[in-house]
């Protein structure tokens, strides 16, 4: 084995992952899901302001 593939194997075997920084598992789930709708709506309305329905 390379030395890179050994410490990738302890790695996850101790459970000591990087992070690659995505979104946290531990988060507001109420607050993401008022954002993404408020968005929704934004964009509804931008899109019908606009005329492009």
């Amino acid at each position: 084995m390379t030395a890179t593939s050994v410490t990738a194997g302890r790695l996850r075997a101790g459970r000591l992952q990087t992070r690659t920084g995505g979104p946290e598992d531990d988060g507001p789930k109420i607050l993401e899901h008022l954002a993404g709708w408020t968005l929704v709506v934004v964009l509804a309305m931008l899109v019908t302001q606009l005329g492009m329905i």
